[in-house]
């Protein structure tokens, strides 16, 4: 039997990303009142807390979104944070728990103003919906609430599988985790946070659905790749390369390799196909360019961020971006009580008001 590695080398993704980092000017003081507006809901631990703030989400949003005003980029902000919650909370949750937290928060974003709640997320839901309805166009805020379904239905799947100890094949993992990565309401944002509502045929056309596809493979892909250390420290299999290690008996290394391989690949299809955008006339084309380059930037920036974040290097993204060196992190012995940096501290009561 081969030993198991105490380290792993990350495929070279900075190197291989041609893009440009833009930062939005209003997010640092946005990013702190975001992170004020979701502590004042959220009922975390200290080291929970601690956690949360060296996520530093409202970072990733400034570099996702680096050209939107201070208002709008203030509730993508609130929705970076809400939707990493929301993704820590569901880590912990059975299918039944799952549900009844979607229903909650798409209740919320039928009628952010009307709908009633004594429920945490419902209330951040209601809270940072409402002022994305004041200005959002019917066609995005529509993605918006059908991209979250999408999202529930999804980790309500992975809760399932992680129930009855279920590792997927490598292709109905890439189906569940276009889903499950939260990448495509982030993407209504773009239209939200740019003031654009494009229309349907633009939305739907075959080339803007592949560029999406494109963008969402990379960001969902290399955070696996960045993601697994913590990951396989508490046990959990929703990630590719520990799909791909035991669907297809290869090692970690070789399954790392394959991945960045995979990511690489998405950037030239990126490339690709917005060589093939048409034309629908200078104001929808206009509209076209900035939905592309806000992809554009959800590629460049999520890669950064992921070294900056101490969520999965802690405190040394900097060193691991230079050498591209991870050592692994010992295995839980039980997953309820890992306290890795994606894992929040909750109990069952704490479940309930959620």
């Amino acid at each position: 039997m081969p030993r198991t590695p105490r380290k792993f080398l990350l495929p070279d993704l900075v190197s291989y990303c041609p893009y440009p980092q833009r930062s939005n000017p209003c997010g640092s003081s946005v990013a702190r009142a975001s992170e004020t507006w979701l502590l004042a809901e959220a009922d975390f631990t200290a080291d929970r807390r601690a956690a949360f703030l060296g996520l530093r989400a409202g970072e990733l949003t400034a570099a996702c979104y680096p050209d939107a005003d201070a208002d709008h980029l203030q509730v993508a902000s609130d929705f970076m944070n809400f939707l990493f919650t929301l993704d820590d909370w569901s880590d912990e949750f059975t299918a039944e728990d799952t549900y009844g937290l979607a229903e909650c928060v798409m209740r919320a974003l039928d009628d952010p103003f009307g709908f009633e709640t004594d429920k945490a997320a419902g209330r951040l839901a209601k809270s940072f919906f409402g002022r994305y309805r004041r200005t959002a166009g019917p066609g995005c805020t529509w993605r918006f609430k059908h991209t979250m379904d999408l999202f529930f239905r999804a980790i309500a799947q992975q809760a399932r599988d992680r129930s009855c100890g279920d590792v997927p094949t490598l292709e109905e993992y890439i189906a569940l985790r276009c889903d499950t990565s939260g990448c495509k309401p982030c993407f209504a944002l773009i239209e939200y946070a740019a003031g654009i509502d494009l229309p349907d045929e633009v939305i739907s056309h075959p080339t803007i659905r592949s560029l999406e596809e494109a963008t969402n493979s990379f960001v969902t892909w290399s955070n696996d790749i960045f993601s697994y250390n913590v990951e396989q420290a508490r046990r959990d299999s929703h990630n590719m390369i520990a799909v791909i290690m035991h669907r297809h008996d290869v090692g970690l290394q070789e399954a790392m390799d394959f991945v960045g391989m995979l990511c690489k690949a998405t950037i030239d299809r990126f490339e690709h196909d917005r060589q093939l955008i048409p034309s629908w006339g200078p104001k929808i084309d206009r509209d076209v360019a900035v939905y592309v380059q806000g992809l554009q930037d959800w590629i460049v920036g999520s890669l950064h961020w992921s070294f900056r974040s101490t969520r999965y290097f802690g405190k040394d993204g900097a060193s691991v971006k230079k050498h591209r060196v991870v050592r692994l992190l010992p295995k839980h012995d039980d997953h309820g009580k890992s306290t890795s940096l994606r894992t929040p501290s909750i109990s069952t009561t704490q479940n309930q008001s959620v």
